[in-house]
């Protein structure tokens, strides 16, 4: 290998939203991410739907099938 071409490999932590820290090595100082193995739901077992600002709920009423469809509220556009 070639010397003063590559990166400080160093410790490093890795911390998520749920508050889990994971202490490893990287080439950046410190992590963040949203989501990791303790709070993913692969390995969790549990379904976490993120919804945001209501797109799900969105998506569920426009591509609805079999069901009567609500009428608009007055003021909104079926576009």
């Amino acid at each position: 290998m070639k010397k003063e071409i590559h990166p400080e490999y160093s410790k490093t932590t890795v911390t998520c939203v749920c508050g889990n820290v994971i202490e490893t090595r990287s080439t950046v100082k410190d992590i963040h991410v949203e989501i990791c193995s303790n709070c993913h739901p692969f390995f969790t077992g549990k379904q976490k739907l993120v919804d945001t600002a209501g797109r799900v709920e969105r998506f569920r009423r426009k591509y609805r099938r079999g069901e009567e469809q609500p009428a608009p509220a007055s003021g909104e556009t079926g576009a």
